[in-house]
């Protein structure tokens, strides 16, 4: 619901209802994960950088962690270097991941933390290899996909420090292994090995999509939740394939390692993160225990 559009008592009602949900995350973690077609447009952007500015606001401790595979891909295809995925994983040679440390770590990173701090929040920029927070090594897989690391070790100090001083930290995947080199992360896995280290309250995962769907061309076969132990017949079944597998694995790892709850909603819906927090009705898909 966007508060600009509706009657003054109502969105008095609004933020009523709002208050308990905000006395219950006030202190507490969400980490955000950004990424996708939700990137593409000023007005979503501003519409999520407002969401997570008012939630820092109110005592919510937000942690930003994004991607940005579609600027990786303009990038690539500007230098004529070809864009190959496997099983929703971007395969990556020594040439991409220089292009892909350069887009999130120097670009999207840094654009992200400037709207922020345009929306009048506080922003500060971070990326896997700053104090060695995201430790990686090789991702074994089968075929090889390049430069893509797996993260052995988050180390929480940087971004502890950055909430601590009041900021919102916003941190672009890339990793480094034992002996310097750097990796591609998946977003996805990224942003809930995260919030397992942080022992986040939620993890929010925003997509192009309503969320889970049985059938995705059919709108209203939206999976509203999804109990953990139900993940592998899904992927089994192919309503988990491609792009939505690690989407759908981050979320199970999240819970797995203690996060209460995890949720797969549509960033293109504006200010999605707030019905998902801050409202009974929620949006999306949540994965629990």
């Amino acid at each position: 619901m966007d508060i600009d559009c509706i009657a003054p008592s109502a969105a008095a009602e609004d933020i009523v209802a709002a208050l308990p949900y905000v006395a219950d995350y006030s202190g507490k973690t969400v980490v955000v994960k950004y990424g996708g077609n939700a990137m593409m447009t000023r007005e979503l952007k501003e519409k999520v950088m407002t969401d997570i500015i008012l939630l820092s606001r109110v005592g919510i401790n937000v942690v930003l962690v994004h991607g940005g595979g579609p600027e990786i891909t303009h990038m690539l295809t500007r230098l004529g270097i070809e864009s190959k995925f496997i099983n929703g994983l971007r395969y990556t040679d020594a040439d991409t991941i220089d292009i892909v440390q350069m887009v999130l770590s120097g670009k999207t990173n840094k654009d992200l933390v400037g709207l922020i701090g345009n929306l009048g929040g506080k922003g500060v920029g971070l990326c896997g290899i700053d104090g060695r927070m995201l430790q990686v090594r090789k991702l074994a897989s089968d075929p090889d996909l390049g430069f893509v690391g797996e993260i052995v070790r988050v180390e929480t100090e940087p971004i502890l420090s950055a909430l601590a001083n009041g900021y919102i930290p916003v941190i672009a995947t890339v990793g480094v292994d034992d002996a310097g080199a750097v990796y591609n992360v998946n977003a996805d896995t990224a942003a809930a090995e995260i919030a397992v280290a942080l022992g986040a309250e939620s993890l929010i995962t925003l997509t192009d999509v309503r969320g889970l769907m049985n059938d995705v061309k059919d709108p209203d076969s939206l999976i509203s939740s999804v109990r953990i132990e139900e993940v592998a017949g899904l992927v089994a079944r192919g309503i988990v394939s491609g792009g939505m597998i690690p989407k759908v694995q981050s979320c199970e790892t999240a819970v797995r390692g203690g996060v209460k709850k995890a949720a797969m909603i549509d960033g293109r819906v504006p200010h999605s993160i707030l019905l998902e927090l801050l409202s009974d009705e929620g949006i999306g898909t949540m994965f629990t225990m």
